[in-house]
């Protein structure tokens, strides 16, 4: 009996794991895709990942309701049910919470300050500044 499982809800705060937010990038970027696709545009960007690591990933997402899947065909296609943004979102507030003491301010300089900046970089970054001070 195959129960379908209701998605949670865009507006929940789900946190995927690192491995799952690797397979919900490729699935923001491609759209509704296979567990192969998935599986050989992992591999492009990291060593070596098993088809079927990738696919009891995504078989765990879908009972997380995390990704939708599609089984009218004989092979199973799957899609991102959680918001792109909202999920970075959540992630990143968790990250600065965790490793900055919330402190935004701390993120910025440690980012700015550890990496060669361009100009181009710094144009945009004075520029969105810029933007946010206006709109205050």
């Amino acid at each position: 009996m195959n129960r379908k499982k209701t998605p949670i809800d865009a507006n929940d705060s789900a946190e995927p794991t690192r491995a799952q937010l690797e397979i919900l990038q490729v699935l923001w970027k491609y759209g509704p895709s296979t567990v192969r696709l998935v599986n050989d545009q992992l591999n492009l960007q990291k060593e070596s990942l098993s088809y079927t690591s990738t696919l009891k990933l995504m078989q765990i997402m879908h009972e997380k309701g995390m990704v939708l899947r599609d089984e009218r065909s004989m092979t199973h296609v799957y899609s991102a049910v959680l918001e792109e943004q909202k999920t970075k979102g959540v992630v990143l507030k968790k990250f600065v919470d965790t490793m900055y003491n919330g402190s935004v301010k701390s993120l910025m300089l440690e980012l700015l300050g550890n990496e060669k900046t361009s100009n181009k970089d710094w144009d945009t970054i004075k520029d969105l500044l810029t933007k946010l001070d206006d709109e205050k």
